[in-house]
């Protein structure tokens, strides 16, 4: 290849090619990236102002991937003590980057996300809430179980693979979830209970999923089986529940399908209650194995509190809360205003809620199985005018259809709780499109190490 402007030839790069790049910044999912002959290079655990060897593991177009080799000069924001399982498998892909700066990270993230896809520069993006003590928060962890050198291993897959990777201590998660993990797998080797085998389709064992309450303290055990007898099942949950008072529900599920999908359809309750039972704001819930419940109760509880005081509602305010799931957020809004009405399109969910309402005693919030639009328009029609709309969309974000469901209901206001930046700015551009405008954003740091972030925003009508 001849270089236009010096005339001489240059080698094309290939796979294992070592290199000397300086990273020039971190993508959205906090990997470093390096400009190299024209060509972008997405590298694991490097970070912005860092020079290093990369060898060239694969080339595409105009983008490659790379590995680090040898370190040069070393980031000032980056923290040496993090055990590199934890970025391998994803546990903890911001490990690597200092708590503070990862805060900075996230709160960049947004405004980009805003100014690039929104065309929004003049609202301010406020600095990330985050957590006093960023470790150990998660209170639910999903496991797999599989065969390494000849034993039964629980762990994580390393990233883009299916290969497991031991783990005994897994750093976000309640470390009373990881002794129990760590207990029920020694349990499980003692017994010789066979690992799941995903290219045979054999063994008994695919994961362990463990539910904490943070407050209460109370755990749930789920064994993911592939079939429905466990061989002197009753001797491992007497053993469990001696070594761990604190279990109060052991659950079974059957998932005998070839799928990646965690849970079967099947559900057997081995030991104590279906359920168990934890508080957010002051309200109590009950958490079943599938029930969606926010995974760090701590900043959660913060989130929850934010959007309510961004929303600044009075006692004779109505709220649609659209994704309402089994009510925590549209619950925790009940105590401030008149009415709140729920929607979400999972039956299970829905009842959950309704359980929940009645478990608090709460009297002035309703909730329905069905799609956002068609509950809206129902409401619509029976003289329901919303003060505010509150949303916590997937990751993908809203659709048009509810887009346009939600602004022909006028509310005043519409409170967005979203978990990908990108498409909360491409769902407030079209908001604003319609008469809407973005007056306040506040990320929260509800995953501590990883590179997700939530996001809430107030979008309030315009008046004309």
């Amino acid at each position: 290849m001849i270089s236009p402007r010096k005339g001489k030839r240059i080698r094309m790069l290939t796979k294992n090619d070592i290199i000397q790049v300086e990273i020039s910044d971190l993508s959205h999912e906090g990997v470093g990236v390096a400009k190299h002959d024209g060509l972008v290079f997405f590298v694991d655990n490097a970070l912005p102002g860092e020079v290093i060897d990369m060898r060239v593991l694969k080339i595409n177009k105009n983008r490659g991937f790379g590995k680090v080799e040898a370190y040069h000069r070393l980031s000032s924001a980056r923290n040496r003590d993090v055990n590199l399982a934890y970025l391998r498998t994803g546990i903890a892909d911001l490990g690597h980057l200092a708590y503070e700066d990862q805060l900075v990270f996230k709160q960049k993230q947004v405004q980009d996300s805003l100014y690039k896809i929104a065309g929004i520069s003049d609202v301010a993006i406020e600095s990330t809430l985050g957590m006093a003590e960023p470790l150990a928060y998660r209170n639910k962890a999903q496991v797999p179980v599989r065969r390494v050198n000849g034993q039964l291993e629980t762990g994580f897959f390393r990233k883009h693979s299916h290969e497991l990777v031991p783990i005994s201590d897994y750093y976000i998660q309640n470390k009373d979830i990881d002794c129990l993990i760590n207990f029920v797998r020694d349990l499980l080797r003692r017994f010789d209970v066979k690992p799941y085998n995903e290219i045979e389709q054999t063994g008994l064992l695919r994961n362990i999923v463990v539910r904490r309450g943070h407050y209460s303290g109370e755990m749930m055990l789920v064994l993911v089986t592939t079939r429905p007898k466990v061989f002197r099942v009753d001797q491992v949950i007497e053993k469990i529940v001696e070594a761990f008072p604190e279990v109060v529900s052991i659950i079974q599920n059957i998932n005998d399908k070839n799928t990646n999908a965690i849970f079967g359809k099947e559900f057997r309750t081995l030991y104590g209650r279906d359920t168990i039972t934890d508080t957010m704001l002051g309200n109590r819930y009950e958490i079943s194995a599938q029930s969606f419940y926010q995974v760090n109760t701590v900043m959660a509880e913060k989130l929850y509190q934010t959007a309510i005081d961004f929303s600044e509602l009075s006692k004779d305010d109505v709220v649609i809360d659209a994704y309402s799931g089994i009510g925590t957020i549209g619950l925790s809004f009940a105590k401030t205003v008149k009415a709140v009405y729920g929607v979400e399109v999972i039956e299970a969910a829905v009842q959950d809620a309704q359980k929940n309402a009645a478990l608090n005693g709460i009297t002035n919030a309703h909730f329905v199985a069905d799609t956002a639009e068609n509950a809206m328009a129902t409401w619509a029609k029976d003289g329901i005018k919303p003060d505010l709309i509150l949303v916590d969309p997937p990751r993908k974000g809203l659709t048009e259809s509810f887009i346009q469901a939600s602004v022909a209901m006028a509310p005043n206001k519409i409170t967005y709780v979203s978990c990908n930046p990108a498409t909360m700015a491409r769902d407030i551009k079209r908001y604003e499109e319609l008469g809407y405008q973005l007056k306040k954003v506040q990320p929260v740091d509800l995953f501590p190490q990883t590179h997700h972030v939530e996001t809430i925003a107030l979008i309030q009508r315009v008046k004309s």
